[in-house]
């Protein structure tokens, strides 16, 4: 129960993510009505979602496309405790995204409804309170099937929010800041007045010890905007290398009283885009991007602002300056690490607009809010330096029809008349029509989205010499192909690869599979029992595989230099196939058993000129390196393998593989992040090398200030639960998550397999 007691200075907005009641329930009614009954509903905090808790299923309805978990409706039930003398003030509740149509109950009566099931949305619950005890219920309904194209989750699944205000305010989404220079910021502050009689208002921006106040008079029901220009002379500029945040803060008083208080962060930076390239701050910059679904892999959709950040350093980690919100409008906690660790976004609305691609996805309700949403994303999230283009849509079905013209006008127009700091983006796509036919809808755009279409950019460059593009999607095997296209043309600013990390649902879209599998592209044949996608650079236990390191060192003169690894030999299990967005699977492994004696390929990645190779300190050969790489090719032989980086012809810089010997124990490493730990389970031998076939069955508990969240690995096709606490391990390693009950103090997290040294892991959360 949230109590409010009136409004305070800076207490505005408080959370409403605790002592959440919940059912899985089909009812459409009955359990908003203030006197029903949930004592024996389950309790749990914000965000949630209650798919993830269940292991996937052939037959549910959500199909490969959403993982194969079951879908439904369900119901949430709090509490509001409101004293009398906050009754004047204005109310409302701010859901950061509730998956799909959510109807939102204050006291028994329909205080406000939202259809889509990834943009924020505020309901205004002033009418509805009373003095005392108030009842909220909310209703989430996912049981249109299929509603996406990926996996959405279930329930409430990102922060919720009351907020409390004098009725005279800064409006929701109120306060929007631009910086025209890098020692100038911008502030528009739109203030209402939704009280009965007329308001003497000040508003009081300050930036860094830097003032500006204007008065503003509001009659009732009138709203206005006040504009403020800010000088920081030393202002650190924004950028990946240096994300410098500032603080605006917004003072609202009116006769020496502050009625209202908004703090927003911001970074001093500039984005300038034309067919010669891409300046962040005046500075030339290549967008080495990867597309990113919604979901925390092994916790679901779930926002926890800890895995929120804990993806985006991964991200970061990964060699990557740039991300896509494929297709979808993210959360305000992955936005704001973007911003504090240094991203570039491509915000998305939308997957489709007017022609379904799934039975019930968004254009089912496009017409009626597609500006409703639109809105959201962008007034949201307009302060984000991170943000430097809104992008309306991805591959629409109706691209090929005149009509998409007049439909990509409006979304553009109105993205620029909520920002027109912004250049505006959608992603084409072809799929066997004359690519020129899209002439008209790419004139609509500031720079064109291509989806695998990077093949195309020099002839339409010859035929449009003032189109931008950039490549929104690109196959994972083309990672040197999109780099040397991005280098060489400055008209493309870069790519972003389908995808950077890898995400539930569409089933097996990266997936290589053995003859005798089930062949062919996801949407042509079912995937079962595979229940998440395999495309990405990083899996979904946080393991960079080879892809990754390639990928990073062709875009990145910085940070790694050397890396080996090794093909799995065709014919090891099975003979090898891959589909569109696979490579060839890959593994930072030298244990390879049963294949003694028969060739086996080595992959060393460098940036150094040569490259040379060792097994057991016998020298195998030297080769220069082509495209960032060299190839060996030589008989397997269990031992130490030794690449060495070769410069001025002396070894700069060297990487091992050694065979690992059977399972002896496990090694459990945590990565703390606020309120979660991210526990990486491994399976080594005597020596601590990782056991590349073990696929243990492992069960973990914890103990004091946690709770278990969740259990998993990295394999598509474990169809377990990952909110049990027993899972297999796979090739040598899984991801158990830990999250803090909310007390300081130790915990610990234990793992145990059969015939395995069972391994503690203190914690100590803050």
């Amino acid at each position: 129960m949230l109590v409010l007691t009136g409004m305070q200075l800076n207490a505005r907005t408080s959370l409403f993510n605790d002592d959440w009641r919940f059912l899985l329930s089909d009812d459409s009614i009955a359990p908003a009505a203030v006197d029903f009954n949930d004592k024996d509903w389950r309790t749990l905090s914000l965000p949630h979602d209650w798919s993830i808790e269940f292991a996937p299923a052939e037959e549910n309805t959500s199909y490969g496309d959403g993982g194969y978990v079951p879908s439904g409706a369900c119901w949430y039930r709090n509490n509001i405790n409101v004293k009398p003398e906050s009754l004047g003030n204005k109310h409302q509740l701010y859901f950061e995204g509730a998956y799909m149509k959510s109807d939102v109950y204050v006291n028994g009566q329909l205080a406000g409804t939202n259809p889509y099931g990834y943009s924020s949305f505020f309901v205004d619950i002033t009418p509805f309170l009373k003095a005392g005890n108030n009842s909220v219920a909310v209703r989430v309904d996912n049981s249109m099937q299929r509603n996406c194209r990926w996996f959405t989750g279930a329930g409430i699944y990102r922060n919720v929010w009351l907020t409390e205000t004098d009725k005279a305010h800064i409006a929701n989404w109120g306060v929007q800041i631009s910086t025209p220079d890098l020692n100038t910021a911008v502030v528009k502050t739109t203030l209402t007045n939704e009280s009965e009689s007329p308001r003497n208002l000040t508003v009081t921006t300050t930036i860094d010890g830097h003032k500006a106040s204007t008065d503003c008079a509001l009659n009732p029901g009138e709203s206005k905007v006040v504009e403020q220009t800010i000088k920081v002379p030393d202002a650190k500029a924004w950028s990946t290398a240096s994300p410098n945040l500032y603080n605006a803060t917004v003072d609202v008083t009116e006769g020496g009283k502050t009625i209202d208080k908004a703090e927003e962060h911001f970074g001093f930076r500039t984005v300038e885009w034309s067919a010669d390239g891409l300046k962040i701050n005046g500075v030339p910059t290549l967008l080495n991007g990867g597309c990113v679904h919604h979901d925390n892999g092994i916790l679901g959709a779930a926002a926890y602002p800890a895995a929120e950040r804990r993806r985006v350093q991964m991200l970061k980690d990964a060699g990557f300056n740039a991300m896509r919100t494929s297709h979808n409008i993210p959360s305000p906690d992955f936005l704001d690490a973007c911003d504090e660790l240094g991203i570039l976004v491509i915000d998305e609305a939308f997957d489709g607009w007017r022609e379904k691609k799934k039975e019930h996805d968004y254009p089912e309700i496009f017409d009626a809010n597609w500006q409703r949403d639109l809105d959201a994303m962008v007034l949201r999230d307009i302060n984000h330096p991170s943000i430097i283009c809104w992008s309306t849509g991805n591959e629409v079905i109706e691209r090929d029809k005149i009509e998409v013209v007049k439909t990509a006008r409006d979304l553009v127009a109105r993205c620029r008349m909520l920002d027109p700091t912004r250049p505006v983006t959608s992603a084409l796509a072809n799929w066997g029509q004359d690519w020129r036919n899209y002439d008209p809808l790419a004139e609509a755009f500031d720079i064109v989205g291509y989806n695998y279409m990077m093949h195309m950019s020099e002839g339409d460059h010859e035929r449009d010499p003032q189109r931008v593009i950039w490549q929104t999607e690109s196959y994972p095997r083309d990672a040197y192909y999109n780099y040397s296209m991005s280098k060489k043309h400055p008209y493309i600013l870069g790519d972003f690869v389908w995808t950077a990390i890898d995400y539930l649902g569409e089933a097996g879209i990266g997936r290589w599979y053995y003859e005798g599998e089930t062949p062919d592209e996801p949407w042509i044949h079912p995937q079962w029992p595979a229940h998440a996608a395999y495309c990405g650079d990083i899996d979904l236990t946080g393991l960079r595989k080879p892809i990754s390191h390639y990928r990073s060192m062709l875009w990145n003169e910085d940070g790694e230099h050397l890396y080996m690894a090794v093909r799995e030999p065709n014919g090891y299990i099975g003979n090898i196939h891959t589909t569109m967005w696979s490579v060839w699977p890959t593994y930072e492994s030298w244990t390879w058993p049963g294949h003694e004696g028969k060739d086996i390929d080595v992959e060393v990645y460098s940036h150094y000129p040569k490259v040379r190779l060792y097994l057991d300190d016998q020298l195998i050969g030297e080769k220069e390196t082509d495209k960032m790489m060299a190839t060996f090719t030589l008989p397997y032989q269990p031992g130490t393998l030794r690449a060495e980086g070769i410069s001025n012809g002396q070894a700069a810089e060297s990487v091992t593989l050694t065979t690992a010997g059977e399972a002896a124990t496990l090694r459990l490493t945590a990565d703390q992040v606020d309120d979660l730990a991210f526990v990486v389970i491994e399976v080594v031998d005597k020596d601590g090398n990782v056991v590349p076939l073990a696929d243990n069955d492992l069960t973990v508990s914890v103990k004091g200030n946690v709770n278990f969240k969740a259990l998993g690995n990295a394999n598509i096709k474990d169809t377990d639960s990952y909110a049990d606490t027993t899972h297999k391990a796979w090739k040598g390693r899984a991801l158990a998550v830990a999250q803090s009950n909310g007390k300081k103090g130790n915990a610990t997290v234990t793992v145990s397999a059969p015939g395995l040294k069972t391994q503690s892991l203190k914690l100590q959360f803050k």
